[in-house]
């Protein structure tokens, strides 16, 4: 990319026109970690954590996230998302729980910011429950890792962060 696409030739914010782009399958990949003390972790995995299945309702509040990412986010288009699906890997051994969220829709622009905010929201959810127990909990690593359709095409991140 050469330019940034949200400001015009007068070097003010826009919303970028979509009209004559080509509507295709559209996918983004992203992810992002937790870290906590182990204590905190293994009550997540226990399922005893007084609020409730923490993982569960993370989960449903990345989708949530997702389907209101153009109210969030000023100059992001709304979309019709066609799937949104969020994992949790916990590490035991390094204290932390990993985050993946792939979302698809069938547009004219991409979904990367609705994944990306599907993760923060996902892993903030598991920091507001948590948070009476471990307040020092740190969100990290929060990324996209891949993404296809549209003009740009396929892109996945390699190892030193970039295509």
């Amino acid at each position: 990319m050469s330019e940034l696409t949200h400001f015009n030739s007068r070097g003010e914010a826009h919303m970028v026109d979509v009209g004559e782009k080509d509507q295709t399958h559209r996918v983004a990949i992203c992810a992002g970690q937790i870290s906590m003390k182990s204590d905190t972790l293994a009550k997540i995995l226990q399922g005893d954590h007084k609020k409730g299945d923490v993982l569960g309702i993370a989960r449903i509040a990345g989708i949530m996230a997702a389907k209101k990412t153009a109210d969030l986010i000023p100059l992001c288009h709304p979309l019709a998302l066609t799937h949104v699906d969020i994992d949790f890997t916990p590490d035991t051994s390094n204290n932390c729980i990993f985050a993946q969220c792939r979302v698809e829709t069938r547009g004219q622009t991409g979904v990367e910011m609705e994944a990306l905010t599907a993760i923060q929201v996902a892993l903030l959810t598991i920091y507001d429950m948590c948070k009476a127990v471990d307040r020092g909990m740190v969100m990290n690593n929060i990324r996209l890792i891949e993404k296809k359709g549209g003009k740009s095409g396929h892109w996945v991140q390699n190892a030193k962060g970039n295509k």
